[in-house]
C-alpha cells in the first residue's frame, strides 16, 4: 500500500490500509444393610476434639456445596487455623462463605491473601503477563496455502468481498481513457469497484469487470458489503455526492461510508450514513452475520488512536450511536478493515499490536457482552514486514482472501486467495469418567457441572459408562464439579492446554452414605487402609485414634454390629516376627475400642502377619515400596448386624 499511503497524505483519506441439590440426610436402615453417613461421623469426631486438616476440609466442602455457608465457614476456619496456606480454591470458598454471613472485612483479607499468593488464578488475576509475541507469531504460522487471487493488475488491487459467487474489490487499474482522473503523485487512477465471476467448483475467477453503476464515481470507491438479499450495499467513498465534494475545516476531502438500495435493477438513494461527518473519516464497513450490526473504522472524536474500530446497531434501517470497541482492540496506532464471522471472531488489521511490520492481520474473540478478548497475530503466512489487510474467510470452507503489498506481487497492492489448513482457534474437549473412589465402579447419571470464574458454563449427566464431556477453550482454567446421591460432592480445577486436542479429567467420588453388609470392610467407608503404630510398637498413635473414632461412632450408631479386626504386614522381617507384631496391633485396636465403651463380645480379631498378601511381594521378591504398602493394611470386617 505504498502508493495508497500517498493518497492519505494528499486527501487525508481514511482507507487505513484496506475483525444444586442437597444430599438426603439421616441414618437409614434396610434389611441386611447399614447406611453410614460419613459426614455426620466426621462432625461428631471433630466435636470430640480431634483435629485434622483433611477432616475440616471434608466438612467445609460438604456444607459449601449444599450452600450452608455458616457451617462451611466454621470448618474452613478450623482448616485455615491448621494450615494458613491451603490450596487456592479454599481461599476463595472461605471468602465467599464469610461474605455470605456478613463478615466482609475478614473475607476481603482472605481475598487479598488469595490474590497475592495466586496471581495467575482465573478468579483473582492481579495482572496479565506480557506474552512473547514473536513466539506467538511463530506458533501461529504454517497454517495456510496462499496464491494470487487471479484478478490482480500492475496497479493497486485490494479489499475483497464475496457475493453471489462473485468477488468484488477495489482497483486502480486503467480500464479506459481516464487520464484526467489519475492521481498526480502516484500516476495511478483513483480506485473503483470491480468484480469477477468465480467458478462454482474451482473458485477460479473469470474476466474482471468494472461495475457500471452509480456506485462508482469520480474519485475513490472501495470495500463494498452487500446484505444477503442483495437489496442494500454499504461501501467507502470520498466525501462526494451529487457532484459535490465535502470538505473538512481544512478544506480536505475525507472518506465516508455510503449506503445504496437496489431499485429496478439500479443502485439508487446513495447517501452517507447518518453518523458520518465532513470532519472525520469512516470507512471499510462490515456486517455481522445477522446483519444487525455494522462494524467499521474511523478517527471520529473519542478514538484511541489514528483510527479505531467501531460498531453501530442497525434497527430497521435506522442507526444507533456508534460504539468504540475499546482499548483491548484499539491502540494508539491504526486499527482498520474489520471482518466478523458467525463464530464471533473479528479479524482486523493493525500496526499498533505487536506484529512483523506495517499492518498485520489479527483475530479476536467477541464475547457475549460485546467485549473483545484473546487477540492473536495470524502468523507469517498472511503477515509480512509490509502492509497486510482486508482479510475475509468462509468459516465453513476455511477459504478466503486478503490484500497485501508484500514482495512478489504484481502491483502496489495485490489480492491473495488462501486455504487455512490448520485452525488458529484452539479447540479442546474436556472429558472423563466418574467413578467410586473405593471400588472404581463407574457412576452413571452423576451430575457434572463446568464452571468458569464461578459461573456455570454447562452441566451434563454422565452416561451409562460414567463418561462426561465438555467443549472448552484452550488455555483457560475451569472447575468441574461432580455430584451423586450418597456421595460427597467433589470439585476439581483443570487448566486446559494451549493446543487443540482432548484433556482427560477422571473424577473419583467418595461415598458419604456407605452401605455395608456382613463380610464387608467397614474401614473402606472412611478410606482407612492402615491403623498406624510407631515402628515395632503396638500403642495407638494420635492419627490412628482419629480413624478409630470413626469406627467407634459407627459401632455406637449400630449397637448390634460386630467386627472382626484384622492386622496385616508385608513380607519383610521374619514370618514369626510379623505374625506376633500384627497380632499385638489387632489386640491393641480391640482394647482401644473396649476402653471407649464397645462391648468386648462385639469384637474379635487377630494378626495375620504376612499370610494374606494381596500381591506377589513374598519373601525374596523385589517389590517397590508402594507394592509393599498394599500388604500393610488394617481391616474391620462386619460379622454381624
Amino acid at each position: 500500500m505504498k502508493n495508497f499511503t500517498l493518497l492519505l497524505i494528499t486527501f487525508n483519506l481514511f482507507f487505513c490500509y484496506a475483525q444444586e441439590k442437597k444430599m438426603n440426610s439421616g441414618d437409614k436402615k434396610f434389611d441386611g444393610y447399614a447406611y453410614i453417613d460419613a459426614i455426620k461421623t466426621y462432625e461428631r469426631v471433630a466435636k470430640k476434639g480431634y483435629k485434622s486438616e483433611e477432616l475440616f476440609k471434608k466438612l467445609g466442602d460438604a456444607y459449601y456445596f449444599n450452600s450452608e455457608f455458616e457451617n462451611a465457614a466454621k470448618w474452613y476456619g478450623e482448616m485455615f487455623a491448621m494450615n494458613p496456606s491451603p490450596a487456592a480454591e479454599y481461599y476463595y470458598r472461605y471468602a465467599q462463605c464469610l461474605k455470605s454471613i456478613g463478615e466482609t472485612d475478614k473475607a476481603n483479607k482472605i481475598l487479598d491473601e488469595f490474590n497475592a499468593k495466586y496471581k495467575n488464578d482465573s478468579r483473582g488475576i492481579l495482572y496479565k503477563n506480557d506474552r512473547n509475541y514473536l513466539d506467538q507469531i511463530k506458533a501461529n504460522s504454517g497454517r495456510y496455502k496462499i496464491e494470487g487471487a487471479g484478478i490482480n493488475s500492475k496497479y493497486s488491487d485490494y479489499g475483497s468481498f464475496i457475493y453471489e459467487n462473485k468477488i468484488y474489490f477495489a482497483s486502480a487499474r486503467d480500464t479506459g481513457n481516464f487520464s484526467q482522473r489519475k492521481h498526480k503523485w502516484t500516476g495511478e487512477y483513483f480506485t473503483n469497484i470491480y468484480n469477477a465471476n468465480l467458478d462454482a467448483e474451482t473458485g477460479i475467477p473469470s474476466k474482471v469487470n468494472k461495475i457500471k453503476s452509480e456506485l462508482n464515481g469520480r474519485f475513490h470507491e472501495a470495500t463494498p458489503v452487500f446484505t444477503k438479499d442483495g437489496k442494500t450495499v454499504y461501501f467507502t467513498r470520498n466525501n462526494y455526492v451529487d457532484g459535490k465534494k465535502g470538505k473538512d475545516a481544512n478544506k480536505i476531502t475525507l472518506v465516508k461510508i455510503y449506503k445504496a438500495t437496489l431499485q429496478d435493477g439500479k443502485w439508487k438513494n446513495i447517501t452517507p450514513l447518518p453518523f458520518t461527518s465532513d470532519n472525520y473519516s469512516t470507512a471499510h464497513p462490515s456486517l455481522s452475520p445477522d446483519e444487525k450490526t455494522l462494524y467499521f473504522a474511523s478517527d471520529m472524536p473519542g478514538s484511541v488512536g489514528q483510527s479505531d474500530i467501531y460498531k453501530v446497531n442497525i434497527n430497521e434501517g435506522n442507526f444507533d450511536t456508534p460504539q468504540n470497541l475499546g482499548k483491548v482492540i484499539n491502540t494508539e496506532g491504526k486499527e482498520t478493515f474489520p471482518y466478523v464471522t458467525n463464530e464471533n471472531e473479528i479479524y482486523f488489521s493493525s500496526d499498533g499490536h505487536p506484529g512483523l511490520g506495517g499492518l498485520d492481520v489479527f483475530v479476536g474473540q467477541i464475547e457475549n457482552n460485546g467485549t473483545i478478548s484473546d487477540i492473536q497475530n495470524l502468523g507469517n503466512d498472511i503477515n509480512s514486514p509490509q502492509d497486510d489487510f482486508a482479510y475475509i474467510i468462509d468459516p465453513v470452507t476455511r477459504k478466503g482472501y486478503f490484500s497485501s503489498n508484500k514482495d512478489g506481487g504484481l502491483g502496489s497492492d495485490d489480492i491473495y486467495s488462501f486455504l487455512e489448513t490448520r485452525r488458529l482457534k484452539c479447540l479442546q474437549e474436556l472429558e472423563g469418567v466418574i467413578t467410586d473412589a473405593q471400588t472404581s465402579e463407574i457412576l452413571p447419571d452423576s451430575k457434572v457441572t463446568l464452571y468458569e470464574n464461578m459461573e456455570i458454563k454447562n452441566s451434563v449427566a454422565a452416561d451409562i459408562q460414567g463418561k462426561y464431556s465438555f467443549s472448552v477453550e484452550c488455555g483457560k482454567t475451569y472447575y468441574v464439579r461432580a455430584e451423586k446421591p450418597e456421595y460427597s460432592t467433589k470439585e476439581v480445577s483443570i487448566t486446559i492446554p494451549k493446543t487443540t486436542g482432548k484433556t482427560n479429567l477422571p473424577i473419583a467420588l467418595e461415598r458419604s452414605i456407605c452401605k455395608v453388609a456382613i463380610g464387608d470392610d467397614l474401614g473402606k467407608c472412611f478410606g482407612i487402609k492402615m491403623i498406624y503404630f510407631d515402628l515395632d510398637k503396638s500403642n495407638i498413635r494420635t492419627e490412628a485414634a482419629l480413624d478409630l473414632e470413626k469406627i467407634l461412632d459407627v459401632l455406637n450408631q449400630f449397637p448390634t454390629m460386630k467386627l472382626d479386626i484384622r492386622s496385616h504386614t508385608d513380607s519383610r522381617a521374619s514370618f514369626k516376627y510379623n505374625e506376633a507384631l500384627s497380632d499385638r496391633r489387632a489386640k491393641s485396636t480391640i482394647e482401644w475400642l473396649v476402653q471407649n465403651g464397645v462391648a468386648k463380645n462385639r469384637l474379635t480379631g487377630r494378626g495375620y502377619g504376612e499370610t494374606q498378601l494381596v500381591n506377589r511381594c513374598s519373601d525374596n521378591v523385589k517389590c517397590t515400596e508402594e507394592e509393599h504398602q498394599m500388604n500393610r493394611r488394617s481391616e474391620f470386617i462386619v460379622t454381624g448386624l
